[in-house]
């Protein structure tokens, strides 16, 4: 049960607390403890930003399986492994030894009726939730911490003075049209709710490859990794493992329809520390497809495509040429 919290954090829903020096939660190793979902792309900024600020030994993490996600109501929702039951890359609940993620949720709020997500901060100082919004975790982490960690580190900002306006521009559209573009093609109940959704996805992803075919890479914004990269890599790299096959987003696929992208995605991969090391293959295809009956009723996993990433990318930007999915009768267009 929650002790006497020094603010409120709850409001519209979710839990919207901020870590800052002089604030109610202020930046402490070992007090913060992150509950994630390796499948869950949100829960992957998350997790993304904890790895390139220097925050994995002061923010601990607990990791819940990728399947069962419960009835058609969430109920009883993500579960930790167990002794009898183990899953590799999940973990127990350290804090609580909880079976639930609901479980968590309940000790802060015990009228809580929402939903059981991840990411959830949690302060074990005031035992309570500090957030559960991926973007305001990304945003707040960004600099929250930069009082006690390493000067390098300190010196990395996603979310640069001189670049916000673009980035809040572009972050716009890619969070609707890219980011959650993808799960609203997913789950259409129907062919016209599918058709409708599926098309700006891919009207985004040329828009994408226009903005990387303007720069010299190799990141979004040229040579700044921003917070745009680490809210889109999430997205990009489930992609042709997922997207393509499971939510029907197949007029095109990264690796063979757009150059740009999936050189942009070999390098994090490959080459920036935190990506490759807070990617999980096996939690990701194993959600999706042992998730979602109504999609996949009989649960059978894909074993491709192969490789998951593709090797070989490329360091002179100049020798690719932009790519992108154009047919105008489906409402494709070029950017």
């Amino acid at each position: 049960m929650a002790s006497e919290a020094p603010s409120t954090t709850f409001k519209d829903g979710a839990w919207h607390g901020m870590i800052e020096p002089n604030g109610p939660f202020p930046p402490e190793k070992g007090r913060y403890h992150m509950y994630i979902g390796l499948f869950c792309p949100f829960a992957h900024r998350a997790n993304l930003i904890r790895h390139l600020k220097g925050l994995t030994e002061i923010i601990s993490i607990s990791v819940v399986k990728p399947y069962p996600k419960g009835d058609e109501k969430g109920w009883p929702g993500w579960k930790f492994p167990t002794s009898d039951d183990e899953y590799a890359g999940a973990t127990v609940d350290d804090l609580f030894h909880s079976e639930y993620l609901h479980d968590v949720y309940f000790r802060d709020k015990k009228d809580y009726a929402g939903r059981y997500t991840v990411p959830l901060v949690w302060d074990t100082k005031t035992n309570q939730i500090v957030n559960n919004e991926s973007l305001e975790i990304l945003r707040n982490w960004n600099t929250g911490f930069d009082t006690i960690i390493p000067e390098e580190f300190r010196e990395r900002d996603f979310y640069p003075e001189n670049l916000r306006a673009q980035i809040d521009e572009i972050g716009k559209w890619m969070q609707d049209e890219v980011n959650t573009g993808v799960y609203k093609a997913g789950f259409a109940s129907d062919q016209e709710t599918y058709e409708k959704n599926v098309v700006p996805v891919f009207n985004a992803l040329n828009k994408l490859e226009k903005i990387l075919s303007q720069g010299k890479g190799p990141y979004l914004l040229g040579d700044v990794l921003t917070e745009l990269d680490i809210r889109l890599y999430p997205t990009i790299i489930r992609f042709d493992t997922v997207y393509v096959q499971h939510f029907k987003c197949n007029l095109g696929t990264i690796r063979n329809d757009y150059p740009l992208l999936n050189n942009w995605l070999k390098n994090l991969y490959w080459n920036v520390k935190g990506f490759k090391e807070s990617t999980d293959f096996r939690h990701i295809k194993e959600n999706y497809t042992k998730s979602h009956p109504l999609i996949n009723p009989l649960a059978i996993t894909p074993l491709g495509p192969t490789p998951d990433v593709e090797t070989g990318y490329e360091a002179d930007w100049s020798k690719l040429r932009k790519g992108g999915v154009y047919d105008q009768a489906l409402g494709l267009v070029a950017p």
